[in-house]
């Protein structure tokens, strides 16, 4: 298996993928238990119309196609911001294993900034929880992203 580092880096390759569409720079890849990547996805609600079009979201759906299943248990899901409520219960629902991220987001992040929502006991699932893992290249995307969205590139 490698690195979270390898595979974050994979999560902020989708995150450039969004950056160029014009999409908030979010990226995420589903990891099974083997190390091999089997979904990928990047940040869509703008192009597709879909306020579900989160990163994570879209990772998880192409894992479960690949599996042929929505239950991805034993697999890790690296995303390069902190997840939103959806997106936290969509981990959960899919009984994802492993939760790695890259930047806090202190204004509706559900794992850590506004609340823990992954903690909470009275979930039937737990997922374990790393954070941080190459947060300044996450930020520096999201910073130079919104930068040139206010003209200040």
């Amino acid at each position: 298996m490698r690195s979270d580092e390898f595979y974050m880096h994979r999560a902020l390759d989708q995150a450039r993928l969004a950056s160029e569409e014009g999409e908030v720079p979010v990226g995420a890849v589903v990891v099974d238990a083997l190390g091999d990547i089997i979904g990928v996805g990047y940040n869509t609600p703008v192009a597709s119309c879909d306020p579900s079009g989160h990163a994570e979201v879209r990772a998880l759906r192409a894992a479960g196609q690949q599996c042929g299943n929505y239950r991805l248990e034993g697999c890790t899901l690296y995303v390069t911001l902190e997840p939103c409520m959806m997106c936290a219960g969509a981990m959960i629902h899919a009984r994802v294993k492993r939760l790695v991220y890259g930047a806090a987001e202190p204004r509706a992040g559900m794992v850590e900034s506004k609340a823990n929502l992954l903690a909470q006991p009275w979930f039937n699932h737990q997922i374990e929880v790393s954070a941080g893992v190459l947060a300044p290249a996450s930020k520096k995307l999201l910073k130079a992203f919104f930068a040139a969205r206010r003209g200040r590139a």
